[in-house]
């Protein structure tokens, strides 16, 4: 679920973030805790620290936190909330999460986790490859290269279950989506649009333009932890081979 603003949206430039976040009630069990606008990096490792220090507290009532670019949403159960006469549930969460706020602020930043996605690049698996190097003025070879050059950070992950959204990228990687989606991208397809990447983690539409594709499994609802990533996470993505990705594709389905 995203509790914010539209997943994709062109970044913002050098946008002025107010210091102290917005809270609102969304429906009747639902705080929403805005932090700004735009797709900024510091705005979003700001999103991301609040929520690890809400999950870390453990608030009564509090069962699902939702990381976005620039909110967090916080579902709660009313009647599971810890309040006290004359303090109502919505309020008894608004305040808890004004300590925590302050309480993210002055934490030590924790350092990111570092997960690397192998990635087959162009020909059937990344069809619009060529054509996003031809408008770029690039050579096919050295966009992949920028597309693995370096650490990216995943902003957030939503659309569907395991479906990350990261960046930034150079303006190599400045483009809109396309006109017409497709009805149909297969699982793992890395797709690229507004200096950001999406990975597919099943089948689904997509208006991204296509560059590649893992064997990794990006979702597994019988494993533990059924996303591969979270917010905050960092990525480098890896190219590899087909014959390496047929390789790594058998592993992982075994």
């Amino acid at each position: 679920m995203n509790s914010g603003m539209n997943p994709g949206m062109d970044p913002g430039a050098g946008q002025e973030q107010a210091d102290a976040p917005i809270m609102r009630s969304v429906g009747d069990t639902c705080l929403v805790v805005d932090f700004g606008q735009g797709v900024d990096l510091e705005l979003n490792r700001r999103v991301v620290a609040f929520a690890q220090r809400v999950r870390d507290a453990a608030l009564p009532g509090v069962d699902d936190i939702v990381p976005s670019f620039t909110t967090v949403g916080l579902h709660y159960r009313p009647e599971a909330v810890r309040t006290r006469p004359g303090l109502t549930p919505l309020a008894a969460v608004e305040a808890a999460a004004r300590e925590l706020l302050q309480a993210a602020r002055d934490a030590p930043a924790r350092s990111p986790r570092v997960v690397e996605i192998p990635v087959c690049y162009g020909g059937e698996w990344g069809p619009d490859l060529d054509e996003l190097a031809a408008r770029a003025g690039i050579a096919p070879a050295e966009l992949v290269r920028r597309h693995g050059h370096g650490l990216r950070s995943v902003f957030m992950v939503g659309f569907a279950p395991g479906h990350p959204y990261l960046g930034l990228w150079d303006e190599a990687f400045d483009l809109p989506r396309r006109a017409t989606p497709r009805p149909r991208v297969p699982a793992g397809t890395v797709g690229v649009a507004n200096r950001q990447c999406v990975i597919y983690p099943f089948e689904l539409p997509s208006g991204w333009n296509l560059i590649g594709r893992t064997p990794l499994a990006l979702f597994d609802p019988r494993a533990r932890v059924p996303c591969l990533l979270a917010p905050g996470d960092h990525v480098r993505f890896i190219p590899v081979d087909r014959e390496a990705f047929e390789r790594l594709r058998e592993r992982a389905d075994a």
